[in-house]
Formats: structure tokens, sequence, C-alpha cells
């Protein structure tokens, strides 16, 4: 990781094990993993492993541009820590009960070619829907 990394966070009111659950399963990524609603993510599939890859596909809705996000797993710790390489960057997932509830942060190494900021705030947008998908859960 860089020391320019960035780190996107939300606490969430569920137990761990549900919380991890619907940020690791490709059925329940397909209903989080976008930044806005006039995106979404038609399809993800995940190899839940050291090694193993993920995929997800986030598309606008009315068809105009969309991009595959993929990655390869370095690190699994079930309900605590996820760690991850995308092409040549590092991202780092944990998982932190408190009191009941659940801290989720994403610190991972930013892109140069969008502003940090813009980075920041599309990477939180994702990370808020993914709390509002397991309060509906």
């Amino acid at each position: 990781m860089t020391q320019d990394q960035i780190t996107v966070e939300t606490t969430i009111d569920a137990p761990v094990d549900k919380v991890w659950h619907a940020y690791v399963s490709p059925e329940h990524v397909t209903h989080w993993n976008f930044a806005s609603d006039d995106w979404h993510c038609p399809n993800a599939r995940a190899d839940l492993r050291e090694g193993g890859v993920f995929s997800s596909r986030m598309e606008a809705k009315d068809g105009s541009m969309g991009f595959d996000f993929e990655g390869t797993y370095t690190r699994i710790i079930p309900g605590e820590r996820i760690e991850y390489t995308f092409g040549d960057r590092q991202a780092v997932v944990t998982f932190s009960q408190q009191a009941g509830k659940v801290r989720v942060s994403v610190t991972f190494d930013p892109e140069t070619v969008y502003p940090l900021e813009q980075q920041r705030s599309g990477w939180q947008a994702i990370l808020d829907n993914f709390a509002k998908h397991v309060a509906s859960l």
C-alpha cells in the first residue's frame, strides 16, 4: 500500500456474519456494488480463497458505459479481513465488531487518472449502498 492510499468506512448495525456474507457473496454484491442509482451491477463472481479471483460488472442503466472490476484475493481471515490486488494496486477490507455493530473499512491504493476526492466519494457511495443493502436483509 502507498502513503497516498484512501480509506472509506461505514458502521452497520448487524452481526458480523451477516455483514461478511453480504460483502463476499456474488448474489448480494449485485445489489449494492455501484455508486449511484443510475448504475447497476448486473453480475458478479467470487472464488473466496487466497489466490482466488473475483469480478463484478458495473454499468450505467442506460447502457452508455460500463466496466469490469477484477482482482485476486491475497489474504482472507473470515469475518475479519480481506486483502486483494486489482491491477497493480492493493486494497484491504476490515470488519471490526464494536458493541453489536460492525465497522467496515476499505483502504485502497488510488489510481492516477481521476482526482483523489472523486475516487474517495465513489468508493464511499458504494460502501454506503452496501450498508443500505445489509440493513434491508
